[in-house]
């Protein structure tokens, strides 16, 4: 399993937490997702079979949220 760690800003609440985990988890090679909400980091678990990151950055902003570099 590899991990990607991504800074996503805008996000203030439990539901915001929810839309970023749905979007991302949605993706095809995705197994699991960590949100914190306190540091706006998010881990996304895959296996070698994880989109590129800009499909994930995209779902991301298709959620509403913006990842910052």
């Amino acid at each position: 399993m590899q991990k990607l760690v991504l800074q996503v800003a805008g996000m203030s609440c439990g539901g915001c937490v929810a839309g970023v985990t749905r979007a991302v988890e949605a993706l095809d090679g995705v197994h699991g997702v960590t949100v914190d909400l306190s540091s706006g980091r998010v881990e996304v678990e895959y296996d070698g079979a994880l989109p590129s990151r800009e499909e994930v950055v995209d779902a991301i902003a298709d959620a509403g949220f913006e990842v910052v570099a």
